[in-house]
């Protein structure tokens, strides 16, 4: 009995090629035995942060006998190795998707928004100060614009994939995968090596990610202390002090459990921005006063800047993955459209206020430019800490599912296992933060690389592929379109990477002048020394001589 079921599986993500008949290449019924076995065991392991590990969700892509897979196809009795529905009845994989702890429509929300109001938001007025105050409105518009309709088209092709390859459940880089392999002919070679990009891409940007926010975490904490105590630590001693209470942290099981988290997380951001907002249009001056446009020569910075801020396409796909109801994440009124939406907005007015507040004398960082001797104004930074370091889990997920993706199957159903890779992780993020403090301007390196690869040009690619036997739409706008969007990526990978090595470039420069800087220091100094012990020694000499 197990054999003639095990026969009656069908292929699911890894090997599955979805053709039209005329593609279709005969094959022995032994060959399709052991591939769709095969294929069967690799995609009951589970995907990415589909259930914040261990499982709390899909416990599997397919369902029982005569249900979901089995139920739908069947081998054709002239054993040519392609696969034909039983029935005509249409699939729906969202209810084939069994989840033990789903998310509600309000908990993805909560957790869209924290993802993308990150501490890139407090940069957002030295953006405005780069483009001007028109043009930085439009022009935050049309990233967000771009940046919600790649995470939109992820996510649609995700759900045509799933019905096609009778799965419930992809992460990013299993869309991909699929995608290339259901693809045009010339799109199937590249499958494991779009997937080998996206996971380096993702656990890159992350993890690095997540030691940036230990930083941000310990200056914020070290500049509040310092200026009410006038107790001078070193900063390493700062950012190994969260070390505790990150492991805790990375300790919470699935996304329903760190809902909440990501919610005091935007409580803590909202009262943040709530008193930066408050400082910010008190005694506004006009408008007039301000540029409105500052030329091109800024605008890679200003989107450099904006787009490294703003993406999230990392946790589209965990978010989807868990949600009871994986409709509502698209259409015009979805949460992706509605989170995305309020993001945009509270980017503008941020921007818009502190530039026309500052103007010329607007620094890196909004929180740089409040008064340094009032509680209220130096409130924001532990506010923003807090709200960062609640922020590091979601973050931290993305890299957990990466690694254990490679290792739980020699620990099945180990939990044990899964949280001591997740202690280590975090004892990873934190050394790193501690051996280099100023590691921000290379991971700004590594997310114009990375981000403008997984949020930009990987979706527009996948829509292609994904698409390209079914057509792409009068006059070939899809690809068109995509081909523009792609554009734009290389665009901002090129100048994202640009300004990036110009900020590292600043960095070690300014380190070099400050050593040099304090060696002519000491070595006047010394020589001050030196010249007063020889007048000394000599009034000495001339007392004593007779």
């Amino acid at each position: 009995m197990g054999a003639v079921v095990g026969e009656q599986r069908a292929r699911a993500i890894e090997g599955s090629v979805w053709r039209r008949p005329c593609d279709r290449e005969p094959r022995s019924s032994i060959e399709i035995y052991r591939e769709t076995k095969m294929d069967l065991n690799k995609t009951e392991q589970g995907t990415e942060l589909e259930t914040f590990l261990p499982r709390d969700g899909i416990k599997n892509h397919v369902s029982g006998i005569g249900e979901g897979v089995q139920g739908k196809y069947i081998p054709e009795a002239n054993g040519d190795g392609a696969f034909k529905r039983a029935n005509e009845e249409p699939w729906d994989p969202f209810k084939e998707r069994k989840l033990d702890h789903p998310t509600t429509d309000c908990d993805t929300l909560t957790h869209l928004l924290k993802a993308s109001l990150g501490s890139g938001i407090l940069a957002m007025p030295i953006a405005f100060k780069h483009s001007g105050l028109t043009m930085g409105v439009f022009a935050t518009v049309l990233v967000a614009v771009i940046c919600t309709h790649c995470s939109y088209i992820l996510v649609k092709c995700a759900h045509r994939l799933y019905v096609r390859t009778r799965v419930t459940a992809m992460s990013f880089a299993e869309v991909s995968t699929v995608a290339f392999k259901n693809g045009p002919a010339w799109s199937r070679p590249y499958a494991q090596l779009s997937r080998l990009i996206i996971l380096v891409s993702l656990f890159l940007t992350y993890f690095g990610t997540c030691s940036v926010y230990i930083v941000i975490i310990a200056n914020n904490f070290q500049q509040v202390i310092e200026q009410y105590t006038q107790a001078f630590l070193d900063q390493r001693i700062y950012i190994a002090a969260f070390l505790i209470p990150l492991i805790l942290l990375s300790w919470v099981p699935n996304l329903k459990y760190l809902a909440p988290v990501s919610m005091l997380a935007n409580g803590l951001m909202g009262c943040g921005l709530g008193i930066t907002v408050y400082y910010l249009v008190q005694e506004l001056p006009a408008p007039s006063e301000r540029p409105h446009f500052n030329g091109f020569g800024g605008l890679p910075q200003f989107f450099s800047i904006v787009i490294f801020a703003m993406e999230a396409i990392g946790v589209v796909m965990p978010l989807e993955n868990n949600m009871e109801h994986p409709r509502h994440f698209l259409g015009l009124a979805g949460v992706l459209n509605q989170g995305m939406a309020g993001v945009t907005m509270v980017y503008i007015l941020l921007g818009f206020l502190g530039y026309l507040k500052y103007g010329d004398d607007t620094m890196g960082s909004i929180t740089l430019n409040l008064p340094t001797d009032e509680y209220l104004a130096q409130s924001v930074k532990i506010l923003i800490a807090l709200a960062v370091f609640c922020t590091y889990g979601l973050q931290f997920f993305v890299c957990l599912e990466i690694c254990w993706d490679g290792i739980k199957d020699y620990y099945k159903g180990s939990r044990l296992a899964n949280y001591v890779l997740r202690t280590a992780l975090v004892t990873l993020t934190v050394a790193l933060a501690v051996a280099v403090p100023t590691i921000g301007p290379f991971i700004g390196l590594i997310g114009a690389l990375c981000f403008s690869i997984l949020g930009l040009i990987c979706p527009a690619v996948i829509e292609m592929v994904t698409f390209w036997e079914e057509g792409l739409g009068p006059g070939k706008w899809l690809l068109w379109k995509n081909l523009a969007v792609s554009a734009f990526g290389v665009m901002a990978l090129i100048f994202g990477t640009l300004t990036s090595i110009e900020d590292i470039v600043k960095l070690y420069s300014e380190d070099h002048l400050a050593h040099s800087e304090e060696e002519e220091h000491i070595h006047a100094l010394n020589q001050t020394i030196a010249n007063v012990t020889s007048a000394v020694v000599e009034e000495i000499m001339t007392t004593l001589a007779p």
